[in-house]
């Protein structure tokens, strides 16, 4: 029912409690002003009755009922504005000297201000009147006409009334503004979000530029589908590489087994077509565990391995590795690490990061792999780490061709090979799971030029140390960022 869908309108429920609550708000500002107003107009005519009697009371302790008949007597020709009431009777309640006739019925404690309607020179009016008792049994009513008073009452609570009408129209237009502002942001995020289910990813949130959180909102949006575009056409990309990068060892290796089925060839023939083509096959499944790893990095799944681990022997040991396949080569291979200072044990003694082991000490394989690739004969590589603020940062430099800058940018996609190594073997997913890696770990990786060459920086988060009773370091909570991957 079209009624039903109006009220589930989010809009129109925003706007409708911002009229509620203003119309309340209203209401209860009017009353607090009215009841003040009020309050203070009867504590005018209280103070003034009381004042009245204390100085009524002097005459009656000077001269009895006949100084008191003539206080009361001089109080009523004086009053030009005729508002005063005064009554004092006697022990039967008759009246004395007033200008009342008679005892107000109910008016019978002391303690109490009564106010009621009577007639004065033919018309109606209000009286707030009090009473005392004196000796000897009389009794003294005093009070005010406070019929100008409950005009003027009156007239406030009208106009009161008429402001919070005035406010409840307020608020229900300012309610109704904000559901029209509110549901053309809305449509504007509808509308980008319909075209983009139906296929169209270049459709943004269009901003208003006034910088409000609906701007910010609509950057937000903005920021998060264009990853999601960049990531598509990663994927697109990915599909591609896998689909033409392993399409030559698989054909390869289809195209040996049947050379070699269809000839007739010898045992040793045979076997040696089944090796190589089982050399290609190998490759593939290379390319597909390299990108299950990544997979694996990106969501996360291996964080829960994280431990504080000291950097210093795990660079250790692959300073003696790849010394090792440096030599055989003809290139050189140089480990550098920070400074020691102290004792040999003091915190300074170490290079603490919060982390996978395992998968730091791929990436950095992976990096120095590359480096010495790249290197030509006689060429120099340097594994280099220092600490750098709260981060750990580890270069691999080389003597290689380098990158140029636009191939920089596009180093960590997955599958992209720069020219340069277009012609050596290798599936371009190296710096792909380095990258992945980096990010786990809350850093990143930073390719930059060696000149010559190329330096490869990978950061990760420092941890803390703490000296135990032995003075030797002990590892701490981490200094870790969060992670974006």
């Amino acid at each position: 029912m079209p009624g039903a869908r109006f009220w589930r309108s989010a809009s129109i429920r925003l706007a409708a409690l911002y009229a509620i609550l203003f119309a309340v708000s209203a209401g209860a500002m009017t009353g607090v002003l009215w009841w003040s107003t009020s309050h203070l107009l009867n504590q005018t005519v209280d103070s003034a009755i009381v004042t009245d009697a204390r100085a009524l009371s002097v005459y009656w302790a000077n001269g009895g009922e006949a100084e008191m008949s003539q206080a009361i007597n001089d109080r009523m020709l004086g009053d030009i504005d005729d508002v005063s009431i005064y009554l004092l009777a006697d022990d039967a309640y008759h009246p004395k000297i007033g200008n009342l006739l008679a005892w107000p019925p109910g008016v019978d404690r002391t303690d109490v201000y009564y106010e009621f309607p009577i007639a004065r020179a033919g018309q109606r009016s209000v009286v707030r009147v009090r009473y005392w008792d004196l000796p000897n049994g009389y009794h003294l009513l005093i009070g005010r006409d406070v019929q100008a008073r409950a005009q003027l009452r009156d007239v406030l609570a009208s106009s009161l009334a008429w402001g919070l009408l005035l406010l409840v129209g307020l608020g229900t237009v300012g309610g109704v503004l904000v559901r029209v502002v509110l549901a053309r942001m809305l449509a504007n995020v509808s509308v980008t979000a319909r075209a983009i289910a139906a296929g169209d990813l270049s459709r943004r949130v269009k901003l208003s530029k006034r910088g409000d959180e609906f701007d910010e909102l609509a950057v937000t949006i903005n920021d998060m589908l264009d990853r999601i575009s960049r990531l598509m056409d990663g994927v697109l990309q990915v599909s591609n590489a896998i689909a033409h990068d392993l399409r030559t060892p698989i054909t390869r290796a289809r195209a040996r087994l049947e050379d070699a089925n269809r000839d007739d060839a010898s045992v040793e023939s045979l076997r040696s077509a089944i090796d190589r083509a089982t050399s290609d096959l190998d490759g593939a499944v290379a390319v597909f565990q390299a990108l299950l790893r990544i997979a694996e990095i990106e969501s996360g799944a291996r964080r829960s391995a994280f431990a504080t681990i000291d950097l210093v022997p795990v660079l250790t040991d692959l300073a003696e590795l790849y010394e090792a396949v440096a030599d055989e080569s003809g290139k050189k291979f140089k480990l550098t690490l920070p400074p020691l200072s102290g004792r040999a044990h003091s915190a300074q003694a170490t290079l603490t990061t919060y982390g996978d082991r395992d998968m730091i000490q791929q990436a950095l394989a992976n990096l120095l792999d590359n480096a010495l690739k790249y290197s030509p004969p006689g060429a120099s590589v340097e594994l280099r780490a220092a600490r750098d603020g709260t981060d750990v940062r580890i270069d691999v430099i080389d003597q290689g061709p380098g990158m140029s800058d636009a191939d920089m940018k596009r180093a960590t996609e997955r599958f992209f090979r720069a020219e340069a190594a277009r012609n050596s073997p290798g599936s371009g997913l190296g710096l792909a799971l380095v990258q992945a890696v980096a990010l786990l770990h809350g850093r990143d990786l930073a390719l930059s030029h060696g000149n010559p060459g190329l330096v490869a920086t990978l950061r990760l988060p420092r941890a803390k140390l703490v000296v135990g009773e032995d003075g030797a370091a002990q590892p701490n909570a981490p200094q870790a960022k969060a992670a974006h991957v």
